[in-house]
């Protein structure tokens, strides 16, 4: 490792990482002396970024005095995170860690439109702020989980099938006036970043529990059906945040299912939580959203669970082929219906359809972090991008300057 990459911010990934967690480790994977690693974690220091924890003990020694373990002091920031539903939302402030400091949870309509929506969101953030006895000063960034495609870059929603008035509107740039305004505008703005809902559980769950699957699939059904794929540790969006939107993939004998999306015979149509509350409303039993579902399937109403089981089937159908196409180590169920009869059927299709090579190493699971899943990604993705490499030393800089 030389030049630039072996810059303050790639020693501060090391140390992060696990890698290398010593000055001497430090110089042994980098090849800088011993000075230049000292110059660049005296950086880190100033910034607040490391802290000294306990001796390690040198490697390879039989005695002598052992060397400070460097550590990433996840208390030195906090984050905002928020996970949007269409009819529900979380909000909470997070260490760098992701340990939760105060979190809330309550009704919160997307389809009233992003201004109204963003702007109670940053109500929540300050009284967050207030109940955690946190200084607005210490956020360094805010994360938002939303129910649509994102195009990573720019943090637009794009065309959203739930969320009416969303599409193309500037949500980086509302929530940080929104944020300013709800602490006095008295902090300078934060970075916002987006990304939908089941990317950011996706990459919550695989670092959570699954570090070590190099291929990995989480599918959440709720109001809609979306996938989120983490391959190598690092979320797969695609070329402009479209990767993942399986809800919206034609099943060839439900040509009269009306999605919300406009088309007709997608999948979310047939098998979300928003299909299966028309169903059983259908059959006389009263249900309004998918959140309806999972209570009607936590009370064992029988026809809850056998149009629970049938949806399973039917994205089963749907993974088989993506299952053969990525051949992932596992497989998360998330959302309203991760239950035991959704599980059932999408196990029931998938084993018996898909190829027995492409199942034999593969888990089929259910989500670790439940409801809190959206809001860990949420804040996972601010830390990591305020601190991968490059943006690291950016902002060194500039607190230097």
């Amino acid at each position: 490792m030389t030049g630039n990459q072996a810059s303050a911010g790639h020693l501060l990934r090391l140390i992060r990482d696990g890698r290398a967690t010593t000055r001497g480790a430090l110089q042994r994977a980098t090849g800088l002396s011993r000075s230049t690693v000292g110059h660049r974690l005296d950086q880190l220091f100033a910034a607040g970024w490391l802290r000294e924890g306990e001796a390690a003990p040198v490697e390879g020694s039989t005695g002598g005095r052992p060397s400070t373990r460097l550590e990433f002091d996840a208390e030195h920031a906090v984050v905002l995170a928020a996970d949007l539903g269409t009819r529900h939302a979380s909000a909470a402030v997070l260490d760098l860690a992701g340990t939760v400091l105060a979190e809330r949870s309550g009704e919160l309509v997307i389809a009233d439109g992003p201004d109204p929506v963003l702007d109670r969101l940053a109500q929540w953030f300050a009284a967050l702020l207030k109940e955690s006895g946190t200084a607005p000063e210490r956020v360094c960034g805010i994360g938002l989980s939303v129910p649509g495609p994102v195009d990573w870059a720019s943090g637009l929603v794009i065309q959203p099938p739930i969320m009416p008035g969303w599409d193309a509107y500037p949500i980086r740039e509302r929530l940080q006036e929104a944020w300013s305004r709800h602490v006095d505008g008295t902090v300078p703005p934060v970075p916002v970043l987006v990304d939908n809902d089941a990317n950011l559980m996706a990459y919550a769950e695989q670092r959570a529990g699954h570090q070590d699957c190099a291929a990995f699939l989480l599918v959440k059904v709720s109001t809609g059906i979306g996938a989120g794929v983490v391959v190598d540790g690092q979320l797969y969006r695609g070329i402009d945040g479209g990767a993942g939107d399986i809800g919206h993939i034609r099943l060839h004998d439900c040509p009269e299912a009306l999605c919300m999306c406009g088309s007709y015979g997608c999948l979310a149509a047939v098998a979300s939580g928003r299909a299966l509350a028309r169903q059983l409303t259908d059959a006389g039993i009263e249900v309004t959203s998918g959140s309806g579902v999972r209570e009607h399937l936590a009370a064992g109403h029988p026809d809850a669970v056998r149009l629970a089981r049938e949806a399973g089937r039917r994205v089963g159908e749907v993974l088989v082929t993506v299952v053969t196409l990525l051949n992932p180590g596992v497989l998360v169920i998330a959302g309203d219906l991760a239950g035991a009869p959704f599980l059932t059927g999408v196990r029931e299709l998938l084993y018996q359809r898909a190829m027995p090579r492409t199942t034999a190493h593969l888990s089929v699971v259910t989500s670790q972090l439940g409801e809190r899943a959206g809001l860990a990604g949420a804040a996972a993705m601010v830390v990591e991008d305020l601190y991968a490499p490059d943006r690291a030393d950016a902002r060194l800089a500039s607190l230097a300057g």
